[in-house]
């Protein structure tokens, strides 16, 4: 019922830039937290950066100053703006959204995933 697709993953050089999209769809009440996790093979899924339906952002600090997340609430997408890419940065990167739908039940969605690779 409810659907996260992403868009905007690829592969940079170091120093590049890519911004990632995350489209939420279907019967939502309300969006309370959107945010960006990343994996790589064989280590946990890690939290990037998270935006509060009040606007307030938090970022890990491998990732802080180089990254922003923001939102358009009106279309029910967060954005990843991601500049001074690093190899360290390749992951697959996932949305994720707490969210309700008409029971107003929060819940934790997950997008399909997106591969960013950073490599000269």
């Amino acid at each position: 019922q409810v659907q996260l697709v992403e868009s905007g993953g690829g592969l940079v050089q170091p120093g590049g830039s890519l911004r990632l999209s995350c489209a939420a769809s279907g019967s939502i009440f309300s969006i309370y937290v959107m945010g960006w996790y990343r994996q790589t093979p064989g280590k946990q899924r890690e939290l990037v950066a998270t935006v509060i339906s009040d606007g307030r952002t938090s970022y890990a600090g491998s990732v802080k100053g180089r990254f922003t997340i923001s939102t358009d609430n009106a279309k029910n997408t967060v954005y990843l703006q991601m500049n001074s890419l690093k190899p360290e940065d390749t992951a697959v990167y996932y949305c994720n959204a707490v969210l309700s739908v008409s029971d107003r039940t929060p819940r934790s969605y997950w997008g399909q995933g997106t591969q960013v690779t950073v490599s000269s």
